[in-house]
């Protein structure tokens, strides 16, 4: 049942799509489907728009896109987003949610590993990446390529849907008690308002401590899976002393010092960073699916791969520095698959890793 609290588990999004409370004009594939979210698909046009917006309470997104359009983009043949423009998706899937669901949406993890900034827009929005209990109606895609160009097409699958009955976020006494029994992170927890978690910047294999994208480099093909170097796209960060100077305005790729563990039962979700911690954006993808790092799912907990994005002022980043938090929900149900290697999921166990589309290191 939909009003019983907790994140609705995949055999709930499924109950969901069998009862029209997920639309779609075409049949939902059962891989869309992940333990605890719903990956939404791309539909057949883009609008390159002027600037990113929200329609605000009263306003449909197509009423307001009107004002911003600047042309239309016909993707079924594949199409190029350049790096530094705006474009509206209409996306394949819709909702009628009960009035007891509310959906919280964020960026796939390769789509945040590409530096691809990705939000959902609903009708009547005043925030991104957020539906109200009750809505009915189109959902919208908001992209904007940072580092690289890419080539999109119908269903590709960018972000994804998670949906809540109730409350669901555990406080800091139930996560305390949580961790005493499951262990969810490997050393002392820090848990104030979610579990926090601090920067790797001593290298361990090699010297490399991250990634940091390159200013000009070829288009990245989304459906080209373990097809480009590395070093066409990215150089290497070094940290010999313990610490990075972050650029304004460049992307990196790093990893938390932690092992994170979700037990099958809950979820968990990277919260925005807090201004207080520096100037920089700690993530844009930030679901962590029930079983991840968890070892009945092929992990032995898996550490977090930090998208980082500088911003106003050149900033010092040390290791073991506090950089966010994971804010742990309950789920509704145990889903019926976990996030690991029965799913072909992509990041189980992972250390310092680039999105699926790089070529592996030799």
């Amino acid at each position: 049942m939909t009003d019983n609290p907790g994140v609705i588990a995949s055999q709930g999004i499924a109950r969901m799509i069998a009862a029209g409370q997920i639309t779609s004009a075409t049949p939902i594939p059962d891989p869309q489907i992940q333990p605890a979210s719903l990956d939404l698909r791309l539909g057949t046009v883009a609008w390159r728009v002027r600037a990113s917006f929200l329609p605000g309470r009263g306003n449909t997104v197509a009423d307001r896109a009107r004002d911003f359009e600047m042309h239309e983009i016909d993707l079924s043949r594949g199409a190029v987003l350049e790096k530094g423009c705006v474009y509206l998706v209409p996306l394949n899937e819709g909702l009628a949610l009960p009035t007891t669901v509310n959906a919280v949406a964020n960026a796939k993890s390769s789509t945040g590993r590409l530096d691809l900034f990705t939000r959902l827009i609903a009708d009547h929005a005043v925030e991104f990446d957020r539906v109200d209990a009750g809505y009915t109606g189109p959902l919208y895609a908001e992209i904007s390529p940072r580092s690289f160009s890419v080539l999109v097409r119908p269903g590709m699958r960018l972000n994804q849907i998670r949906f809540r009955a109730g409350k669901v976020a555990l406080d800091d006494a139930a996560l305390a008690a949580l961790h005493d029994a499951e262990t969810l992170v490997n050393g002392p927890a820090q848990i104030d308002n979610g579990l926090g978690f601090s920067v790797d910047l001593k290298p361990g294999k090699g010297d490399i401590v991250g990634y940091r994208a390159k200013p000009h480099t070829a288009l990245i093909d989304l459906d080209k899976l373990g097809h480009y170097a590395v070093d066409e796209f990215w150089e290497p960060v070094r940290a010999e002393d313990g610490r990075i100077i972050l650029d304004p305005g460049a992307f990196y790729i790093l990893v938390s010092r932690e092992a994170v563990h979700v037990p099958p039962q809950y979820a968990a979700e990277m919260a925005p960073y807090l201004a207080m911690v520096g100037e920089f954006r700690v993530h844009y993808a930030g679901f962590f699916d029930p079983g991840f790092g968890n070892a009945t799912a092929g992990g032995a907990g898996s550490r977090g791969v930090l998208e980082v994005r500088c911003h106003e002022a050149p900033f010092v980043l040390e290791h073991g520095q506090s950089v966010g938090r994971l804010v742990y929900e309950q789920m509704q149900e145990v889903p019926e698959r976990l996030y690991g290697a029965d799913l072909g999921s992509n990041y189980q166990g992972q250390g310092l890793k680039l999105s699926k589309h790089f070529k592996a290191p030799e």
